[in-house]
């Protein structure tokens, strides 16, 4: 009881638009985790994983981008929520993108806007965790550096893929699936993680064991490991409905020709 009271007391003294705000964020946060995994559990391309897709997109969009509203207005975590919020909706967005492009998300100024996101997130998380590590007590604004230098890598991956996309134009075959399913995941990944982990007080004492709580994103992180070998390493597409098996021909190198020397 009195957990529950350190949730719902400050929640009711806070104005009457943050808490809208947040029921939504909270909502649409929720929403994301459950689409999140009957889209990673369906058969891929399926009319299930699309439809479900889709939706898990705009659940994320919302959470993120209200998600750094919030840290906006009311100055809640900004530093860590504004970052956060941003990177989550650009992983879904770009994600949808890469499947869709010959759609307006696809178009090369949308995706030099896009990639202005995770630049300005990874140069960001860099300085603070630079920071850290130069301050005495080894902190910056008491974090230390090793979770700005973790995100400061995905933004500036996220970005450098970005760069290359546009100067090569859109991606063909496993390229193309695989930068498509790993923001998906990761992005799944930040919802977990901020849910079980970053929101664990909300949970009931008895049930929150930080080894069980740590189960979720770790599931998430192994299925990303697991897609990414597939498609990439192993170019296996077998199960993916509406895609070729000659899909993973495209990005293969071509054949070197060798001349006979007599």
């Amino acid at each position: 009881m009195t957990q529950l009271l350190a949730v719902v007391v400050p929640f009711a003294s806070r104005s009457l638009a943050e808490r809208l705000v947040l029921v939504v964020h909270i909502s649409a946060g929720s929403l994301s985790i459950i689409l999140g995994f009957v889209a990673l559990s369906a058969a891929k391309g399926a009319p299930l994983h699309r439809q479900v897709g889709i939706l898990f997109v705009y659940a994320m969009v919302v959470m993120g981008l209200l998600g750094a509203t919030v840290a906006t207005v009311w100055g809640r975590s900004a530093f860590v929520n504004i970052p956060a919020g941003l990177l989550s909706a650009y992983m879904v967005i770009s994600a949808l993108a890469t499947v869709r492009p010959t759609s307006r998300l696809g178009s090369r100024r949308w995706s030099v806007g896009l990639m202005l996101v995770p630049l300005g997130v990874g140069l960001y998380n860099l300085t603070f965790g630079l920071t850290a590590l130069a301050s005495a007590s080894g902190l910056a604004l008491g974090v230390p550096p090793f979770p700005f230098f973790l995100v400061a890598t995905i933004g500036l991956v996220a970005a450098t893929g970005d760069i290359r996309m546009l100067r090569s134009g859109a991606l063909q075959g496993t390229r193309r699936l695989a930068r498509h399913l790993w923001r998906m995941t990761f992005a799944l990944f930040i919802a977990t993680g901020s849910f079980f982990l970053g929101q664990a007080k909300v949970i009931p004492k008895p049930i929150r064991i930080f080894p069980l709580l740590a189960i979720p994103p770790l599931v998430v992180l192994v299925a990303m490991v697991y897609w990414l070998w597939r498609v990439r390493v192993r170019r296996s597409l077998r199960g993916m409905v509406g895609v070729s098996e000659p899909e993973a021909a495209r990005s293969l190198p071509p054949p070197v020709a060798y001349r006979r020397v007599s």
